[in-house]
């Protein structure tokens, strides 16, 4: 059964019937999405080679948790947010990979150089690193951030999603954006 799924109301359709436990309806959902996927991830990691790593994680966690989804939004926000996470969790599995070999030399390794590490991430090295020191102390702003700013969901579809209210995403948004303005200015300098 090979089924081609376009748009949103058709993606949804293939989520609900591989949420029922349709191994067919999986495999099209998948395939489906792997595009949209790949998208979301190149957002993140513009290095082709670790946008698709990143995809299909992103992908083998959508088979996995797909009982997650609680159907109230569009199965493709759930996704944006899978996608993100997958991305990021890609990053810092590859920045804890460039570890100096020379102990003596980690020091140099707190803050990657940018020269040195934008094979792995592309010019989104500075945001990446901004998102890193946010989750450290207020993890709650990142994924309203990443999904308002990097990807230009509505306000109201990401509070859907994170299942928070209306007002609390804007704060959360706006609080996360007064934090991390400073440290993408100083990444420019």
């Amino acid at each position: 059964m090979t089924e081609t799924a376009t748009t949103p109301d058709e993606i949804d359709e293939l989520a609900r019937r591989a949420q029922a436990g349709d191994r067919d309806a999986m495999e099209s959902l998948l395939a489906a999405v792997r595009p949209r996927t790949l998208n979301v991830c190149r957002g993140v990691l513009p290095y082709t080679p670790d946008a698709e790593d990143a995809c299909q994680e992103a992908l083998i966690k959508v088979a996995q948790k797909i009982g997650t989804w609680n159907q109230r939004g569009r199965f493709t926000t759930w996704l944006h947010v899978v996608a993100v996470n997958s991305a990021r969790s890609t990053y810092r599995r590859m920045k804890n990979q460039a570890v100096a070999a020379d102990p003596t030399e980690s020091l140099a390794m707190q803050r990657p150089d940018p020269r040195t590490t934008s094979v792995i991430a592309g010019t989104r090295l500075d945001l990446l690193e901004a998102m890193e020191t946010l989750e450290r102390e207020h993890p709650q702003f990142v994924e309203p951030l990443l999904l308002r700013d990097v990807y230009g969901l509505p306000y109201e579809e990401i509070a859907q999603q994170l299942d928070l209210p209306l007002g609390t995403v804007k704060a959360q948004i706006h609080h996360g954006r007064r934090l991390v303005r400073p440290m993408l200015a100083e990444s420019a300098t």
